[in-house]
């Protein structure tokens, strides 16, 4: 793969690395690489909007990795777990279909609000409206199962008759949904839409390389998530006392076959989750995260274009190996980090201009004549009002059919 875009900030002595028929500016290597790197230098900013530009960004300092050019997936991106850095990334804005990748950000809404133990009995009603084609891990109405196993049925077999379930338990389909569309808004992830918490396909459902990497460093913070993501392999019943407990089980594996190294696909080093996905309109999706001398990395593949349909792991295994292999050679070109939310104080609206910073000298009192603080307060009364009138937009939804989701 050529570098389609790149891009520096305010850098001298930067040294020139010509990858196809783009040219990267990089300051040249200061020291020893670091095996988990601190967040970026003041010096490193990069404009908050570029990777919202098409193409690939990264950002390499002298000795860096060269980015594979067998990545033929339509939009990808790799990130630092605990800074959030996003190190490189291609198209990560592009609002694409997202498959089963969207159960991740299902499980950050719905794990806080039900019970971590207890039971659950099914009901027909439940699973009347479970997708034609749907991956299932095989519930039944009127059998009794703990909680604990639905969550194993949605993180293994991507079950979307556990999804069904544990929805209807968190208020109903349209509810989690909305639920989950204004959990991803509150994460800063700006391009999901959700019309179907299970990632069945459906007019107007879309996310995007980066948002699917919010979701699943947000996933990772929570341990019961964590938990989950990463079991290879688990026995769930086959049938139920009233108490939950299995009268006999059968075995389900994950789906994710960087983690379970089944199909020919080998397992991945430092393997930790997350979650894979496919549709017939998403194609094959991937969100998976390792971890290697201290160091986490998240890599998110969608829809590779080529190599069939285990190259999204075969991608995800390239992407993260450069990762771990540019690890202080590569300045971030973006960040995970929701923006910070500005909260109207008590006292009235938020203020126009920034707070003053540490390094800003102590302020000295001063008696102002009462003209002046009449000034002040009428501007201030004027700035306030206008501030009120603002309107926000409200986001469009769309309906629409169905077919078959991992």
């Amino acid at each position: 793969m050529s570098i389609r875009s790149s891009a520096c900030g305010s850098l001298s002595a930067t040294a020139a690395l010509t990858v196809g028929a783009a040219v990267l500016l990089a300051p040249p290597a200061t020291g020893a690489p670091r095996a988990d790197p601190l967040p970026p230098r003041p010096a490193s900013a990069v404009d908050a909007s570029l990777l919202h530009r098409p193409g690939t960004h990264v950002r390499a300092r002298q000795g860096a990795p060269t980015l594979p050019d067998d990545v033929s997936a339509l939009s990808w991106l790799v990130a630092d777990v605990r800074t959030g850095d996003v190190l490189a990334a291609h198209n990560a804005h592009r609002p694409l279909p997202p498959a089963s990748t969207i159960k991740t950000l299902f499980a950050l809404t719905a794990l806080p609000q039900l019970p971590a133990t207890g039971t659950h009995t099914v009901t027909e009603a439940e699973l009347e409206d479970v997708g034609e084609g749907s991956s299932l891990v095989g519930l039944d109405a009127g059998r009794t199962y703990k909680i604990a196993d639905l969550w194993k049925g949605v993180f293994l077999s991507s079950g979307n008759d556990a999804v069904h379930v544990l929805a209807s338990m968190n208020g109903g389909w349209d509810k989690t949904a909305a639920r989950m569309q204004a959990k991803a808004r509150s994460l800063g992830a700006k391009d999901t839409h959700v019309v179907s918490p299970d990632g069945y396909d459906a007019d107007g459902q879309v996310s995007s390389a980066y948002d699917l990497a919010v979701f699943g460093r947000a996933g990772l913070a929570d341990p019961a998530f964590a938990r989950y993501a990463a079991l290879a392999d688990a026995r769930f019943p086959g049938d139920t006392h009233s108490d939950g407990t299995p009268t006999w089980t059968y075995g389900i594996e994950n789906t994710n076959r960087l983690l379970t190294g089944e199909d020919g696909v080998g397992r991945y080093p430092g393997i930790i989750g997350i979650k894979n996905g496919y549709t017939s309109q998403a194609g094959h999706t991937l969100v998976s995260a390792a971890r290697r001398d201290g160091r986490t990395l998240l890599v998110t593949v969608m829809n590779p274009q080529y190599g069939g349909g285990f190259a999204v792991y075969e991608e995800a295994r390239t992407l993260l190996d450069w990762g771990f292999a540019a690890a202080g050679h590569v300045d971030p070109v973006g960040t995970l980090q929701p923006p910070p939310l500005r909260k109207p104080s008590p006292a009235g609206p938020v203020p126009l201009a920034a707070p003053p910073s540490d390094t800003t000298p102590a302020r000295t009192t001063h008696v102002w004549p009462a003209a002046i603080l009449a000034t002040a307060c009428a501007a201030g009364t004027v700035l306030y009002h206008l501030r009120r009138r603002a309107r926000r937009a409200a986001t469009p939804h769309a309906q629409g059919g169905r077919t078959p989701s991992i």
